[in-house]
């Protein structure tokens, strides 16, 4: 594994909670395969998910949970919840060396978080809140797509939302969009960057006029905070044409919003794990609204799939110190770059100092 080639000393989203029970389950994070199961009391545990002894991977049958220790289906070397082989076969004394890189994990906003780097350094408050997605005053749908591509180019394509007109036409995309300015701020201590784009007048693409039943145009805002190396969000205002603002106080009973959510975790160097959801604060309880959504946003991330994995292939294919053209709607991709750039450093060197 190539440790520059990631932000380490650093939370990335590794599943959504629903996805871990009381099975082995595993998933490649930065290049580092990890075991996640439930304790009896619920808790996650991450550990590596290769037995020390001849590297079997502990999430292939016939390894199992027995009780809340692991026992790998190669040798029956067993795993206590915090990585420490407590048995091994044929002999009473355990090596001292018999122990799996266990990994720090928290559960926050429907999201499993992993640390991946100097456990020290693991530092809960750091991590950015997405707390729609399990709040009551909101409906969420969701999923996980893979994606054949390095996660910088899925950073490029969400920083730069111009690309809907085009490549998601007929579901999200309308002129507008890639008509309309945007503004750029970063917050480089923090390493947040935020771009918005507000459209005063602008067509009202199926994925909301089917949603809200909105008919004619509408306001529509688009303010995104991407959280390196990991979250971004889209905070989406919609609201037909002449509708009332916000009120002073931060209210804003008379447009729809919705919460879009993308945790992008690198797999490897050339793959990336691509979650989304969906939060929205009306039609609560409607489920073909949701429904609706589901599919409809499934489908959308599934175009960027195809287009970024086709980015990927060309990229790998062209020589070195090929040149790329950038403009204007680059700007948040940009500072972005810099930022990760900043971050993989930092933890090459083993240090967040002026990071995060």
């Amino acid at each position: 594994m190539t440790t520059t080639s990631f932000a380490r000393n650093q939370w990335y989203v590794a599943a959504y909670g629903s996805e871990i029970g009381r099975e082995l389950f595993t998933r490649t994070i930065c290049g580092e395969s990890i075991l996640f199961w439930r304790t009896e009391a619920g808790e996650v545990t991450a550990m590596a998910d290769r037995c020390v002894h001849r590297r079997f991977p502990l999430s292939e049958k016939p390894s199992r949970l027995d009780g809340d220790t692991v026992v790998c289906g190669y040798h029956g070397f067993t795993y206590g919840a915090d990585g420490v082989c407590v048995s091994v076969p044929g002999q009473k004394r355990v090596p001292r060396t018999a122990r799996l890189t266990s990994y720090p994990v928290t559960e926050l906003d429907s999201f499993v978080w992993v640390w991946i780097g100097d456990h020290d350094q693991a530092d809960k408050t750091l991590i950015p809140r997405a707390p729609w997605l399990d709040s009551s005053d909101y409906t969420t749908v969701c999923g996980m797509e893979p994606l054949a591509a390095r996660y910088g180019l899925l950073v490029d394509n969400l920083l730069d939302l111009s690309h809907e007109t085009y490549l998601h036409g007929g579901y999200i995309g309308t002129p507008e969009v890639a008509e309309t300015p945007i503004t750029t701020e970063v917050d480089d201590k923090a390493g947040v960057v935020h771009v918005s784009r507000h459209m005063d007048d602008a067509a009202c693409p199926p994925f909301y006029s089917e949603s809200t039943g909105i008919t004619g145009r509408i306001t529509r805002w688009q303010d995104i905070e991407y959280h390196a190396p990991c979250l971004y969000l889209l905070h989406s205002r919609i609201a037909p044409v002449g509708t009332p603002g916000p009120h002073v106080d931060g209210s804003d009973p008379d447009a729809f919003h919705v919460e879009v959510v993308y945790a992008i975790t690198p797999e490897t160097e050339h793959s990336t794990h691509d979650f989304w959801a969906v939060a929205r604060d009306f039609a609560l309880r409607d489920q073909k609204v949701s429904d609706f959504l589901r599919e409809n946003n499934r489908t959308v991330v599934l175009q960027d799939v195809v287009a970024l994995d086709e980015l990927e292939r060309v990229i790998a294919s062209e020589p070195p110190g090929t040149q790329e053209l950038s403009i204007n709607i680059d700007t948040g991709g940009l500072v972005a770059r810099r930022i990760l750039k900043r971050m993989v450093e930092a933890g090459t060197a083993g240090s967040t100092v002026g990071v995060r």
